[in-house]
């Protein structure tokens, strides 16, 4: 079996694992994480030939551009206790934990390597916390936690993993040049991005078509990556800053982009993140095979690493959702998704925290040698150990989240969620009658139609909100909604009967297909906006 016949069976399962996965009641990214150690004991299959230094720019870009257009740069403003407790300082606590328990288990290796396992072992994979919390129903304020320290963890975790393994590298470490370092990584960076966000911005109108403007936006991540990269600088940053600068400049009307854009990136998401666990279990074997008959002793110190990494992040979530509470009730906030975290809220969160792609990611990109060609000191030891706190945070506790989360019956308010979606729909009424009333009042529009654009709005009003009207009101709204219901139902059959009509014409042997294909797509964008 080649390297992309591999690649396509690795495709292939990760599409049905998501069903499946749903079916027996087990995480996604652990069943690709299984089925990858399973592809590795085949003979068949040989071991994967990816260099280390292709990694992380092929995997970490479309996987943190995808989750940074779903988010907001205000998100982050408002949630900088998250990031500061667990995407900077918990990443810093985690690294010098795992930094000094790794050097005291193997004192014959540098500092710098043991900082290095510590800095790439300290970010929980977002993919993985959000892929498993996803269908588990938690409160959205949990998923938004994960998400937000899985962003920001990434940045620092990187940042800390590139000066540990030039300080290894070149045998050469000064404190003052590393914090030099990162300030100047973060500067690059936060360039790169702006500067390539307001690029494909313009970019975007100018190419108008929503293929193009997709292609573009496939594109440019890695061009920030890579380009930040080579200035020294951080290409995780430069691609996050690139995606949330894209996501504050949606524009409202490109509809098309959206509606493609959108299904885009959930297959580029699933495909690479499937490939990525995948390669996990596969690497995972190979690993075990490199070292041979020294397995168990490593097995033993690696298990002290992850025993290490578990109690630490519960030890600093405690308190730190102690801090956090207090903060916000000293500020007095009242929004729903800053109430406190409360102590079950706070273990599921521990528990959430598995490590993944990042993880690996860096492990595989560690380099082969260092200065002067001699092997790069227990990079070895090092693999053994992040593949077994891969290990056992995705597989252990990704197969035990449920269970725990059952057991301590947390779940999304559902009714909060419902009414926040009737308030933004009243809003969005609202809105749309203020723009009626400014034509009406300009006198572009007859007083027929303006009554009948006016009641679709004020029906949805009286459904968001029907404790605001009188009986008479809600009976004669539902009676409208009823016949919008129809009609919407009438619209729909008619568009696909045209949908049908076209496709019968495509087949006529004298017809374009491209001109076919090009009013197919008009009517499905129409059917979308019904």
């Amino acid at each position: 079996m080649d390297q992309l016949t591999i690649l396509f069976v690795i495709f292939l399962a990760t599409i049905f694992s998501v069903p499946v996965g749903r079916r027996i009641a087990i995480p996604s990214p652990v069943l690709m994480t299984l089925f990858g150690v399973a592809m590795a004991l085949l003979p068949q299959v040989p071991n994967p030939n990816l260099r280390p230094d292709l990694i992380l720019p092929l995997v970490l870009p479309p996987l943190l551009f995808a989750a940074a257009r779903r988010t907001h740069w205000r998100q982050f403003k408002a949630s900088w206790r998250t990031v500061l407790l667990l995407a900077i300082l918990l990443v810093l606590v985690t690294t010098a934990a795992v930094a000094g328990v790794f050097s005291l288990l193997n004192p014959t290796l540098p500092v710098g390597v043991a900082v290095l396992l510590g800095a790439l072992i300290s970010p929980p994979d977002p993919v993985a916390a959000t892929a498993v919390a996803g269908d588990l129903s938690l409160p959205r304020r949990l998923i938004n936690t994960l998400e937000t320290e899985g962003l920001f963890n990434d940045v620092t975790a990187v940042v800390i993993y590139g000066v540990a393994v030039s300080a290894v590298v070149s045998r050469h470490f000064s404190g003052w040049e590393a914090l030099g370092e990162l300030a100047l990584s973060g500067l690059i960076a936060l360039a790169v991005g702006l500067g390539l966000g307001w690029f494909s911005n313009h970019a975007m109108s100018l190419l108008g078509d929503a293929t193009l403007q997709v292609s573009l936006s496939l594109l440019v991540p890695y061009a920030a990556y890579v380009a930040a990269d080579r200035l020294h600088g951080s290409g995780v940053l430069a691609v996050l800053v690139y995606g949330l600068y894209l996501s504050d400049k949606i524009d409202a009307d490109d509809v098309a982009y959206r509606l493609v854009g959108t299904a885009f990136w959930d297959i580029i998401e699933l495909l690479v993140t499937g490939f990525a666990f995948g390669l996990i279990g596969q690497e995972m074997y190979v690993v075990v095979n490199e070292v041979g008959g020294r397995w168990t002793a490593l097995a033993s110190k690696a298990f002290v690493v992850v025993a290490v990494v578990v109690v630490v992040r519960l030890a600093w979530l405690l308190p730190a959702a102690w801090l956090a509470n207090r903060l916000g009730r000293a500020r007095g906030t009242q929004a729903a998704d800053d109430r406190p975290i409360t102590r079950q809220e706070t273990v599921v969160m521990w528990w959430a925290g598995m490590r993944g792609v990042v993880t690996v990611a860096l492990a595989l990109a560690i380099p082969l040698t260092v200065d002067g060609g001699a092997p790069f000191p227990g990079r070895d030891a090092l693999l053994f150990t992040a593949f077994a706190v891969v290990l056992f945070t995705l597989v252990v506790q990704g197969l035990t989240l449920p269970l725990l989360v059952r057991s301590l019956n947390i779940g999304a308010d559902d009714q909060a969620l419902r009414e926040a979606e009737k308030r933004l729909w009243y809003r969005v009424a609202k809105a749309e009658l203020r723009r009626l009333n400014e034509a009406a009042e300009a006198g572009s529009i007859p007083d027929e139609l303006y009554e009948r654009l006016a009641d679709r709005r004020r029906g949805r009003l009286v459904q968001s909100f029907p404790e605001s009207v009188d009986e008479e009101l809600r009976a004669a709204a539902k009676k409208r909604y009823r016949e919008a219901a129809r009609l919407r139902e009438l619209d729909q059959e008619m568009i696909a009967a045209g949908r049908r009509e076209l496709l019968d014409a495509r087949a006529e042997p004298d017809m374009d297909p491209e001109l076919v294909d090009r009013l197919l797509r008009r009517l499905d964008l129409r059917s979308e906006r019904h």
